[in-house]
């Protein structure tokens, strides 16, 4: 499969509509209704950029340039690398230039650890409390799933699969565990971003996907619970396949 990629590292929004991935770090970070500020589009424009892949661990952020390419003063671009630095993603040190941040590979597999508990978790209780209705919807992204995987669209197959974990997230209806996923932050969307891109990811993740829809519709509670941790296990075994370390190099 040819994987489509846009390079372009930043791109500054005005007056266009955000897209997939700038709507869910604003909801992620609980500011949705802050979309048209220049701090927000500095925001989400430089953390899309960097749970893409466009910008790299260990790429310096110039406050200076940031600040010309989004026609503001600097005191924006401060906070909004500030907020950044926050969710785990950008790395501000004294006397140095803000720079993209390293995930230490540690610190990887405890996150994914974590995600793959509360997901059995949030799989059991989507067989135990939702109507057939309920999963038309996830049925529904699996189609578009299938649609980006067919023509090779990294990003929006990326998106997706976001909006599917959201998705069943809200139906699981347990508020603790939603909020305690989003509280891992936009950092987990640069780790599970990278997964995908590797070689073979968007198939198997498909297909995944597509057994896991399955189990919900049959009423298999348990058989979903493994399937939902094997996908977030695949994930990590793929971070640790390609050699990620988290150090430069």
């Amino acid at each position: 499969m040819t994987i489509k990629r846009n390079d372009q590292a930043l791109r500054p929004r005005a007056g266009s509509s955000p897209t997939a991935g700038e709507r869910e770090i604003l909801r992620v970070l609980g500011r949705a209704e802050d979309v048209g500020g220049v701090g927000a589009q500095i925001l989400v424009s430089v953390g899309t950029a960097i749970v893409e892949g466009r910008l790299k661990p260990g790429d310096d952020l110039n406050s200076v340039e940031l600040a010309r390419r989004f026609n503001s003063s600097r005191t924006p671009v401060r906070e909004a690398l500030m907020t950044l630095e926050r969710e785990g993603l950008v790395e501000i040190a004294a006397r140095r230039r803000p720079r993209v941040r390293r995930l230490e590979i540690a610190e990887v597999r405890e996150i994914y650890e974590l995600r793959s508990e509360l997901y059995g978790l949030v799989s059991r209780r989507i067989v135990a409390r939702c109507t057939a209705g309920d999963l038309e919807v996830l049925g529904r992204i699996q189609s578009r799933l299938e649609e980006a995987a067919a023509a090779g669209d990294l990003d929006r197959y990326f998106w997706l699969v976001v909006e599917f974990r959201n998705e069943e997230a809200r139906l699981a209806g347990n508020e603790t565990v939603r909020n305690v996923l989003d509280s891992l932050g936009i950092r987990t969307l640069q780790l599970r971003h990278f997964s995908l891109s590797l070689p073979g990811r968007i198939e198997t993740s498909v297909d995944d996907h597509r057994r896991l829809v399955r189990a919900y519709v049959e009423g298999e509670a348990e058989l979903a619970a493994a399937l939902t941790r094997s996908i977030v296990r695949r994930g990590l075994a793929a971070v640790e396949r390609s050699g990620w370390t988290g150090s430069p190099g």
